[in-house]
């Protein structure tokens, strides 16, 4: 089953420098019927005006991962990390016992758009932690791993049985996906339009995967997929 949450119905926050576009239950957004999926709790597609940002916060027991779809995002936080996340990059931050950390946008003229995601631990209280890495260039066809339990080259590491692939399907070249039993999975499209097992999604949508062995991707898109127990 493949139910589709569309993007225009997602939580908005909308404010002078913000424009963001919540998945699920968020700040003063609240949806009941939409406060996660699995571990999956947070799904916030941000614009950020030039030389604005979030101030420094604090987070703790939850695995915050920072996709960047274009401009740059400049993150630093009290673990003494200072870095600027770019497209073709992913951080991964553990906020574990507690961690402070700000998030702007570092150009004078340009907004930043990036999806912030937030994955619960499988564990509360460990070690704060941070990474960011350097992804492949997207190929039509392509299964890109970005995140995972256990280490590999070219992901981050979260702390949950969870892995976050890049799927490009692009014109006679779709992805395929195995699922396997007991698992479930959901889509997030980042750009472009996406048939997955038929259903149509569309820039901004999001889909439930459940009871499903295997998915296709096809289409001419970036779409974020989320395997999840």
């Amino acid at each position: 089953m493949i139910t589709v949450r569309p993007s225009a119905a997602r939580g908005p926050t909308r404010i002078g420098w913000l424009d963001s576009r919540h998945s699920f239950s968020f700040g003063d957004y609240y949806d009941p019927a939409h406060m996660g999926f699995g571990p999956l709790r947070v799904i916030n597609e941000d614009r950020v005006a030039a030389g604005a940002g979030f101030g420094a916060h604090g987070h703790a027991d939850m695995e915050i991962l920072s996709y960047v779809v274009s401009g740059a995002l400049a993150h630093q936080d009290s673990l003494g990390n200072g870095e600027t996340i770019r497209p073709g990059e992913i951080q991964r931050m553990t906020a574990g016992t507690g961690v402070r950390h700000a998030e702007m946008n570092p150009s004078t003229t340009d907004p930043v758009h990036f999806l912030q995601i937030w994955i619960e631990p499988e564990r509360r209280g460990l070690a704060p932690g941070y990474e960011q890495v350097t992804l492949p260039p997207p190929a039509p066809g392509a299964l890109t791993l970005l995140a995972a339990r256990e280490r590999h080259d070219g992901a981050v590491v979260v702390h949950q049985d969870t892995a976050l692939y890049r799927a490009t399907p692009g014109d006679s070249a779709p992805v395929d996906i195995a699922l396997a039993a007991g698992r479930r999975a959901w889509l997030q499209v980042v750009r472009g339009a996406v048939a997955a097992n038929g259903t149509a999604l569309d820039e901004g949508d999001g889909a439930a995967v459940t009871g499903e062995a295997a998915l296709r991707l096809e289409g001419d898109a970036e779409v974020l997929v989320f395997d999840l127990p």
